[in-house]
């Protein structure tokens, strides 16, 4: 069943660019992992939302995830509350809401343009 994580950051004034390109065309490797992005939430702020085949692939990936994170982590700062320097969550979909169908446009008639004969 169809799972995701989603992931808040908050990253120090100055690194918004080096935490970008940390994943900026990463291809992680991950065994279940169908794909994700990462979301600009506010000034210093960014959630990363990640899709996976099941929610124990993201198991099976978390070490991998540390690892990867532990590339970037001088980037960030502590979220507070106790939270530490990320505020993940992950769970399976419950529902799916798919996105409204479009109408595609009524091709237009072909008018046959004739000749005029003179």
């Amino acid at each position: 069943m169809t799972a995701f994580n989603i992931v808040r950051f908050r990253v120090k004034p100055g690194y918004q660019q080096q935490f970008i390109a940390a994943h900026r065309g990463r291809n992680s490797g991950f065994t279940g992992f169908r794909g994700g992005a990462l979301v600009k939430t506010g000034d210093n702020s960014f959630c990363f939302v990640g899709e996976w085949a099941s929610l124990q692939k993201i198991v099976n990936a978390r070490p991998q995830m540390i690892a990867m994170l532990d590339t970037f982590r001088d980037t960030l700062e502590d979220q507070g509350g106790g939270l530490g320097l990320t505020d993940a969550v992950s769970g399976e979909v419950v529902v799916k809401i798919a996105a409204p169908k479009t109408k595609k446009p009524k091709a237009k008639a072909k008018t046959a343009k004739r000749k005029k004969r003179r």
